[in-house]
């Protein structure tokens, strides 16, 4: 019965999973392949961008940005990436209970025998499993991308893993606080706007965090926790920052549990 649920679940998610992959890889391969032309005169373009006010800079992701090297540029890239990553993380934690209750099959799902719980892991491995989908073929992307458009020019492969990878705890964050969010809520109608509100909202933050010097507001959000241009510079994480986004996903999915197995589910009357 578990078994039925994660198929069905991951079928459901499947058309979704193409169509972000699709739309991320011709996002990479269009933003990777203009790499040849600003590498051309990216010392020009560094000096020009240093002109430009902290503000500016820090609101796109571009303070500290050496667009010189094939790492520095993706970067850049990879925080839009991200913004993408996000909202389809949180896409799926916001709908991945709410759905059935929105079109009354809720009731039907649990008058089998299977426990809440049981279903709530079956669904949660069908969404994992679904973004690990659209993390694999980024990966494969990122690195088949920077290898055709890099030219002479070397970077550690190392540190181009260790920002790829920190695509799956970003969107666990992102899964998880959707989830336990949508459980804590009455109802979602659509669940598109919470998931754009969250992943824009805290890429919104990070930036005012870094505008206006609050380390507090770093402290919230993932964008600053993963942050694309702290790996590439220093080939490793920010471990404090990565401990308490693996403190919110813990959390979130404790309180996911909880209120999942307590909640009211409403019938078809």
């Amino acid at each position: 019965m578990r078994m039925n649920i994660f198929q069905h679940e991951f079928k459901m998610h499947l058309r979704s999973v193409l169509i972000w992959s699709a739309s991320l890889v011709a996002m990479l391969f269009v933003f990777i392949s203009l790499f040849t032309a600003f590498a051309e005169d990216a010392e020009l373009l560094n000096e020009m961008m240093s002109k430009f006010p902290e503000a500016l800079l820090t609101a796109f992701g571009m303070t500290g940005v050496n667009l010189a090297t094939i790492l520095g540029y993706f970067s850049f890239i990879f925080l839009f990436v991200q913004v993408c990553l996000a909202i389809q993380a949180g896409n799926y934690g916001f709908g991945l209970v709410s759905i059935e209750e929105r079109e009354w099959t809720a009731d039907f799902l649990l008058t089998k025998p299977v426990g809440r719980s049981q279903i709530l892991t079956s669904k949660l491995l069908a969404a994992l499993s679904g973004l690990l989908v659209t993390d694999l073929i980024v990966w494969a992307s990122s690195f088949g991308f920077i290898q055709l458009f890099k030219g002479d020019r070397t970077y550690e492969t190392q540190t181009l893993m260790l920002l790829l990878l920190s695509s799956v705890p970003f969107q666990l964050f992102f899964l998880t606080v959707g989830l336990v969010v949508s459980l804590l809520m009455k109802r979602i109608r659509s669940v598109t706007p919470y998931a754009m509100a969250l992943g824009f909202g805290m890429y919104v933050l990070s930036v005012f965090g870094d505008m206006l010097g609050e380390s507090i507001l770093e402290k919230l959000t993932p964008f600053r926790h993963f942050d694309p241009q702290y790996i590439i510079q220093h080939s490793a994480y920010d471990t404090p920052l990565v401990l308490l986004s693996v403190a919110v996903i813990l959390i979130s999915l404790a309180g996911s549990y909880g209120l999942y197995t307590r909640r009211n589910i409403p019938a078809v009357v």
